[in-house]
């Protein structure tokens, strides 16, 4: 009896060590045609199906919003804030990594099954740093996921009107709201197989399209690039692509769908390399194209022209944005799970009905707050700047201060980054200039610019950043069918010479062919 104890504690021990973990022992079981497509659409958990929903979730909507930031920031510091946030987003995804294995291997020396169990990042703050770090870690995460759901919602009913101008942006959010809904069917980041892949082909088409497009286009005549010109715009700007590489709210559920979580180390480092790929050269290019334009349509798809490349990157973003919005939404549908105890309930049906509670406050603020862009900003200073920057980089230094708790390390900091000592000190640079640049700086930027928005559109807005309609064109009734005119014509018989005269004559009424294109509508729509 004792040396099969033995046999099973040494099996667990060796598990942990490769990254195997309990609930990863039948993946060696025989498979059947069925069960073999199932896994290659829907079930996934290798280091690649990481690096697919790290990099797909990181870029989203967000690729349409920055060119805005770089007419706030100009083209100097819109490319170093890209390269520098990326880093230090790449090194607190790190963090949130190697403090998530060291929490499951702990556990999991006590004996905890984690098979029917989804870990999520305030469990690890927790099982780490107590309750009060646990509520901290709570509050920051699941705001921050509520309002990336919220903003997915919103740029989806930015992106369809400029296809369908027929409906209000207003309207379009009641549509895709129910449209979303529809994510509290999928079970689990492991089941994001293929839509990741799929969005990550979406966004990368998206992207060199908004580059080659720009190019193609040209300077507009008389474009200026007067960024950074306000301290206000210049720090909003910043916080909106901190807040595009802070998109690692989410590591702690997707390494727990991973077979082998710890190969996630150097994922999000790889994902960031190739996003830095589509957004540097989109941004740059429609930056180069439209110069200050852009301060006045956050959505680069607006300055476009339309032909049939515009409207399929608008059609394959919108279907992006329903993968970012499961991506976002997910950790909170298992938060609410675990509140009202459901979260080890076996029917989908069951746990999909249950989640539905979810979507409502999510609908429901896309519709108060419908501003594309300057909603990014606001988010990016309040809430990611403590998410996915401060709050991990504490937590890491907290674990890890007594000489006991480095000893014991399940993954000690390797030697180029300069042991502990270097750690710590990355640490604390991070943690001073996210909370003075990002969360002090562009705090009180991005929350200028958003009482603006509120102030000139107001909540509720109908149709946020619409051309305004022309005033309708009345004809009087029943009068004589002659206008004046400041300049007449006279063509002779049988002649193709004009003769202009200035004195006023009588000239036919204009009926809607006769008016000049730019009285159409339509025309004036498509040419702003």
């Amino acid at each position: 009896m004792s040396s099969t104890s033995n046999h099973n504690d040494d099996k667990m021990v060796e598990t942990v060590m490769v990254g195997r973990y309990i609930e990863m022992e039948n993946e060696g079981e025989k498979k059947t045609a069925k069960s073999r497509f199932s896994s290659l659409l829907w079930h996934g958990g290798s280091a690649y199906d990481a690096w697919f929903s790290c990099a797909s979730n990181q870029v989203a909507q967000v690729l349409l919003t920055l060119p805005y930031s770089f007419s706030q920031l100009g083209m100097l510091s819109g490319i170093l804030f890209q390269l520098l946030y990326g880093l230090m987003g790449s090194w607190t995804a790190y963090l949130i990594s190697i403090l998530y294995v060291e929490y499951r291997t702990r556990k999991e020396r006590e004996k905890v099954d984690f098979r029917n169990h989804v870990i999520q990042w305030f469990e690890v703050l927790e099982g780490l740093l107590g309750k009060h770090w646990r509520n901290v870690g709570l509050v920051f995460n699941c705001t921050f996921l509520l309002f990336g759901s919220v903003i997915q919602l919103i740029a989806c009913a930015s992106n369809i009107y400029y296809i369908n101008d027929k409906l209000d942006k207003r309207t379009w959010t009641y549509i895709f709201g129910a449209c979303c809904a529809t994510t509290v069917f999928i079970p689990s980041f492991r089941n994001y197989r293929i839509w990741s892949f799929l969005g990550l082909l979406m966004t990368t088409y998206t992207a060199w399209y908004l580059a080659i497009a720009a190019l193609l286009h040209g300077q507009v005549d008389g474009v200026k690039h007067s960024g950074p010109t306000k301290p206000v715009l210049y720090f909003t700007g910043a916080t909106n692509i901190l807040y595009t590489f802070g998109g690692h709210a989410v590591t702690v559920e997707i390494m727990h769908a991973m077979w082998k979580p710890q190969k996630f180390k150097a994922i999000y480092l790889l994902a960031t390399a190739y996003v830095l790929t589509l957004t540097l050269p989109s941004a740059a290019s429609v930056y180069w194209a439209f110069g200050d334009k852009l301060l006045e349509r956050s959505n680069a798809f607006a300055l476009l022209p339309r032909t049939p490349f515009r409207d399929a990157a608008v059609v394959l973003m919108l279907i992006h944005q329903f993968i970012t919005f499961g991506f976002a939404c997910t950790p909170l549908y298992f938060v609410w799970e675990k509140a009202i105890g459901l979260h080890d309930c076996e029917s989908l049906c069951k746990r999909a009905a249950a989640r539905l509670p979810v979507v409502v406050p999510i609908w429901f603020l896309a519709i108060i707050f419908p501003f594309f862009g300057p909603i990014n900003s606001a988010v990016g200073s309040l809430l990611v700047s403590f998410t996915v920057y401060i709050i991990p980089a504490l937590a890491h230094m907290l674990t890890f201060r007594s000489g006991h708790a480095r000893e014991n390390a399940v993954e000690p900091p390797p030697r180029y980054f300069g042991r502990w000592i270097g750690v710590y000190t990355i640490n604390t640079v991070i943690i001073g200039w996210v909370f003075v640049v990002g969360f002090g700086f562009g705090g009180w930027a991005s929350m200028t610019n958003f009482i603006h928005q509120i102030k000139t559109f107001g909540l509720f807005t109908k149709c946020y950043q619409c051309p305004p309609p022309l005033p309708p064109i009345s004809l009087p009734v029943n009068t004589p069918a002659i206008t004046p005119s400041p300049f007449s014509y006279n063509i002779a018989p049988n002649s193709t010479q004009f003769t202009f005269s200035s004195s006023p004559s009588p000239s036919p009424s204009p009926s809607p062919s006769y008016l000049p294109p730019h009285f159409h509508h339509h025309h004036y729509h498509h040419g702003h």
